[in-house]
């Protein structure tokens, strides 16, 4: 995941977004900015109001700041956030999604000791949302699957597991129902294994998978799925250590990424500095590792857990009362 690159000053693009993007984005930057790291801010506008401003959602301009950024940060986006997210995914041909799903203490989690990563290709699938037109007999959807994007995100999924000392890869299809599709997303997963004869490897279809999250989530360690199956089992993961307010992600591409926390714009606690930075948090620790300052982000990592740990300051979804600026501060006293 890492470019192992590390450069006197970082151009980082930040997309605050709508809602609690803008509350999360501020504490992060607050964090951030404590650390030993030279950054340049660009800002960028999308998502609601961004089209209510401007009468569109992504403009060109915000395309281009993250276009020529080493990385970017994005808060969250509305109603519009499929028009903001997978178009600025496939504009930037980010083709890789990461999710990772761990255990944290004083959280609702419903185990111990999940730490596993959900390797989702972001390109093709269903998400290409090509759609026929509605008809009184229905509606059909397209999904598609090719060979170089699918054999490209495997090899993305066993690389990671080589390069975070895990052991196997498990691929989830459905290919018992969707024979040529993911037939050929099972067939590709095998022949790219050949290449990783240190990793074992497993398959099941995405309905065990489901069952296996919750009767055996220690097993997983790093999962590879086609778009679709990739993001319903990222909530499913969310749900089982404590919400999509402890979920980062990290969208992937050969030159460029952006960061970005899972859970929605909120519009309900917008406005009120109470929403968990937590997610935007480590969504900022997987951007400092993409860069090459992994001091920094074991540092800000280490303080994020320590936080959690002493269970002192913790916003209310956590079962405390801190405002989304004290668990900030709490945190960048921590570092």
């Amino acid at each position: 995941m890492s470019t192992s690159k590390t450069k006197d000053k970082y151009q980082i693009a930040v997309v605050p977004g709508d809602g609690i993007g803008k509350e999360v984005m501020e504490a992060t930057l607050f964090v951030l900015d404590s650390l030993d790291i030279d950054f340049d801010y660009v800002y960028g506008q999308a998502g609601d109001e961004c089209l209510e401003k401007t009468g569109t959602a992504l403009p060109s301009e915000t395309l281009d700041i993250i276009r020529n950024a080493d990385a970017c940060l994005f808060g969250a986006a509305g109603e519009t956030a499929a028009d903001v997210i997978v178009k600025i995914r496939q504009e930037m041909k980010m083709f890789a999604n990461l999710r990772p799903v761990k255990t944290y203490p004083n959280t609702d989690s419903l185990f111990e000791n999940i730490d596993f990563m959900i390797v989702r290709e972001n390109t093709e699938g269903m998400y290409i949302a090509d759609e026929e037109s509605y008809t009184d007999e229905g509606a059909v959807a397209k999904r598609i699957i090719t060979r170089e994007a699918e054999k490209r995100i495997i090899d993305y999924a066993f690389n990671y597991a080589v390069e975070n000392n895990k052991s196997k890869v498990t691929a989830v299809h459905k290919a018992n129902v969707l024979k040529k599709t993911d037939g050929l997303f099972k067939e590709i997963f095998y022949e790219v294994a050949k290449d990783y004869p240190d990793i074992a490897t497993e398959d099941f279809y995405v309905d065990a998978t489901a069952m296996y999250l919750i009767t055996q989530p220690e097993s997983f360690e790093v999962i590879v799925t086609t778009n679709l199956f990739g993001d319903i089992l990222s909530d499913e993961g969310a749900g089982l250590v404590g919400g999509l307010g402890l979920i980062p992600s990290a969208n992937i591409g050969e030159d460029a990424a952006l960061f970005e926390p899972v859970h929605g714009s909120a519009p309900d606690i917008a406005g009120q500095g109470i929403a968990n930075p937590i997610a935007m948090m480590l969504s900022a620790v997987m951007m400092l590792r993409y860069i090459g300052e992994n001091e920094a982000a074991d540092r800000f990592d280490a303080a994020i857990l320590k936080v959690l740990n002493d269970g002192n300051i913790l916003t209310g979804d956590l079962g405390g009362s801190a405002t989304t600026m004290e668990l900030a501060e709490a945190v960048k006293d921590n570092l």
